[in-house]
């Protein structure tokens, strides 16, 4: 079962939600220590903007190398082909351990000034659109097509590059990017907003889903429904509930084989102490995980495959 700890990181001082850099650091060994799968680190907590999980999850994992990163993002203020880059080579440099947690917001200045449509108001579209470019993007530039060929003096295959020359409703981006896939792929893409997405899709795209603790009630049986609507397998997207972590970790065990859940995201309260007491107490009976692929160790064990 795959554990992620979540932290806001930011200034402490300002929300007992945030944690300092050297707090993430701490809990960050600990989690490692014990068997998290890793860190979601998120953009902001009770309304306060923490620090770019990009650039927090970037330094962290120079230290702690065992943890996957799950980093959140939201559409606004982010062009595609820039996150799809920083995203991918983040992923790379941590070998299979960076997930996408997307949220769906309004456009950024580079998208907006050549948009299609200049007026577009449904986040939840916009959204869609937008992961179809980050997976366009990160699967672009085959693995296969490094070449590194010295003797030859050629890099790369160049006709294994594809541009994707997307031209939708929000978004006009050519590509490729200049980077090659990663080994897991592509970064696994994680959803948290299925009330404002909308199951149909949600289960187009996502490698697993985020739903808080009282909302998991029949979400095993939405996911399904649209998953088999989609063509796709239940197997293929872990549901993970989001919860503080204060319950009795054999209780969570249960509630989580009744409820269909296959993975945590510990999102505890308070300060860096009272985390570190969570995890200390949570993580070793949640089945801590091993060092496979992010995309893989978020699918049920039956799907193990890694696509592109």
């Amino acid at each position: 079962m795959s554990v992620l700890i979540e932290l806001a990181v930011g200034d402490p001082r300002a929300d007992t939600r945030h944690v300092s850099l050297a707090d993430a650091e701490t809990i960050a060994e600990i989690a490692q220590e014990l068997g998290a799968k890793g860190l979601r680190l998120v953009d902001r907590a009770d309304g306060r903007i923490a620090l770019d999980p990009s650039v927090v999850g970037s330094s962290l994992a120079g230290r702690y190398g065992g943890l996957a990163y799950a980093i959140d993002a939201p559409t606004t203020r982010n062009a595609p082909y820039n996150l799809a880059r920083r995203v991918l080579s983040f992923d790379r440099a941590t070998e299979r351990g960076v997930g996408l947690v997307l949220r769906p917001g309004t456009g950024d200045e580079v998208s907006d000034a050549v948009a299609p449509d200049p007026q577009p108001t449904e986040p939840a579209e916009r959204w869609s659109e937008y992961v179809d470019i980050l997976t366009a993007l990160w699967e672009s530039f085959p693995r296969e097509a490094l070449l590194g060929d010295q003797e030859a003096a050629v890099v790369a295959d160049d006709a294994r590059i594809r541009p994707i020359n997307h031209d939708g409703r929000f978004y006009r981006v050519a590509g490729p990017l200049d980077g090659p896939a990663s080994a897991q792929g592509r970064p696994a893409v994680l959803v948290a907003d299925t009330a404002a997405l909308g199951w149909e899709r949600v289960a187009a795209v996502a490698d697993a889903v985020i739903v808080d603790e009282a909302d998991i009630a029949g979400a095993d049986g939405a996911l399904t429904a649209a998953m088999e609507a989609a063509g796709r397998s239940r197997a293929d997207v872990a549901l993970l509930a989001r919860i503080d972590g204060s319950g009795d970790p054999v209780r969570l065990q249960q509630w989580a084989s009744e409820s269909g859940v296959d993975g945590f995201v510990l999102a505890p309260t308070g300060d860096p102490a009272s985390i570190v007491d969570v995890v200390r107490r949570v993580v070793p009976a949640l089945a801590p995980s091993t060092r496979t692929p992010l995309r893989v160790a978020l699918r049920r064990p039956e799907s193990t495959e890694v696509g592109a």
